[in-house]
């Protein structure tokens, strides 16, 4: 399997480069990504892909579930680069329908260190219950619960000392959350954008 996926690569190198003469040589010399794009480590939902984006357009931190954990050194690294190193001034937190982590986080199963990474999760679970039960199958309420869980990440991304020192020196960066169907390849807007530390809109009920 490792050969057919060298020669993949071999074949999409020589086919981008034959569409495009020189891509390589000018995407090393420099990233400069318009995108900062917080995601789910799913398969299914590679940011560049989903979002018809080049690699070069979009700087990627992905984990189980998306989920935004205050103390994640890899998450607010990732963050602070994109910030401070590349200007991005476009950051997007993105779940998805159908996510494996929300589903495990509303199971009455082990499923072993993945059940500490998933608490913040559970607790919103736990905070919206009356919201969620109103839903009227076991599908939409974890649905409803991945949307959630991209407001509550975009809330968190935009408390960080990294976004609020930016936007106290003034940086034009927006925080977006979206969600990606998995059964129809689009997204979709929350409405929960935060823009120099204020909330533009409402957030998705």
């Amino acid at each position: 399997m490792l050969d057919n996926l060298l020669r993949r690569n071999r074949d999409w190198s020589a086919r981008r480069n034959s569409e495009e003469p020189g891509y390589f040589a000018r995407l090393a010399t420099r990233q400069t990504p318009e995108f900062f794009w917080i995601g789910c480590s799913d398969s299914r939902v590679p940011a560049n892909v989903v979002a018809g984006l080049d690699p070069g357009e979009v700087f990627v931190h992905r984990n189980v579930a998306n989920v935004v954990h205050s103390a994640d050194m890899n998450l607010l690294s990732a963050l602070e680069f994109a910030v401070d190193a590349l200007a991005i001034r476009e950051i997007i937190v993105c779940g998805h329908y159908g996510c494996g982590g929300v589903k495990a986080a509303t199971e009455d199963l082990p499923h072993g260190l993945a059940d500490h990474w998933l608490e913040p999760i559970r607790r919103l679970a736990r905070a919206y219950a009356v919201d969620l039960a109103r839903c009227e199958s076991t599908e939409a309420r974890r649905d409803k619960l991945a949307e959630l869980n991209v407001v509550e990440g975009v809330r968190r991304v935009a408390e960080t000392p990294i976004l609020q020192r930016a936007w106290a020196r003034g940086a034009e960066i927006s925080l977006h959350g979206l969600i990606y169907g998995l059964r129809d390849g689009l997204l979709r807007d929350l409405g929960c954008t935060v823009s120099h530390g204020k909330l533009e809109q409402e957030a998705a009920q």
